[in-house]
């Protein structure tokens, strides 16, 4: 049944709102790492002692240098875990263009929704944002304990937390946040599995700029085969 949900996503992928909603997340996306790499260098610079002369080594005029490639690689390796919270707390921010655009096409005939704020959808983003990031950071100690189990740990953790954002804000749209939290919390075996098939792919370089929007686009096929919508017929 998931995978029936994300190949209906999938066979949408071309539609112009899927495709604008991508940019908008690539272009942020890469914008909010640009910001946090220079905040990162600057602390470099700021953390740089200048030369520094040492007993039979003399002076030492290169651990700026090591302090500015030190942080690449950090935020080369940050970079890898921060993608999945990053990139798909940004899309949700245009879940609902992802959604109605679903909507307009497999459900036509359901009413018409008001557009949900541009300050609101901010909101919820920023919330979303920081409950993921906070939740991966803190899984590091996990990592550390149990370095064996950190691939299941990564994957359920961020699945648990993407499949209940994006089926919540997807529900929500037509139930009301009440009404949306009961239905997840009724479905949740199958919600967390959606959401972990999304986190998979996620780490994957590339294809993790797509996988955003085909999760929030197979949330709400999910969320409609769930509540007993009936689709449109196939012409």
């Amino acid at each position: 049944m998931i995978l029936s949900d994300f190949a209906k996503a999938l066979g949408q992928i071309g539609d112009p709102r899927f495709r604008r909603v991508l940019w908008w997340g690539v272009g942020l996306t890469l914008a909010l790492l640009v910001a946090a790499y220079a905040g990162l260098l600057q602390l470099a610079a700021m953390a740089d002692p200048g030369p520094v002369s040492l007993p039979f080594l003399g002076e030492i005029t290169w651990i700026g240098d090591l302090l500015t490639w030190g942080s690449a690689l950090f935020m080369l390796f940050l970079s890898v875990f921060l993608m999945i919270p990053v990139a798909s707390a940004i899309t949700s921010m245009f879940l609902d263009d992802v959604a109605q655009a679903v909507e307009d096409r497999h459900y036509p005939h359901l009413p018409p929704l008001g557009q949900q704020s541009l300050w609101d959808a901010f909101r919820d983003t920023i919330n979303f944002l920081g409950v993921l990031i906070g939740a991966n950071l803190l899984a590091f100690f996990a990592y550390a304990v149990l370095p064996f189990a950190a691939p299941l740990i990564f994957y359920g953790l961020n699945g648990f937390l993407l499949g209940r954002e994006y089926f919540t804000v997807a529900a929500m749209r037509r139930e009301g946040r009440a009404g949306a939290e009961a239905m997840r919390r009724a479905n949740l075996p199958q919600i967390w599995m959606a959401g972990v098939l999304m986190a998979l792919p996620l780490t994957v370089p590339l294809m993790n700029l797509f996988i955003p929007i085909l999760g929030a686009a197979t949330f709400t096929h999910l969320y409609h085969r769930l509540a007993g919508s009936a689709p449109a017929p196939s012409v």
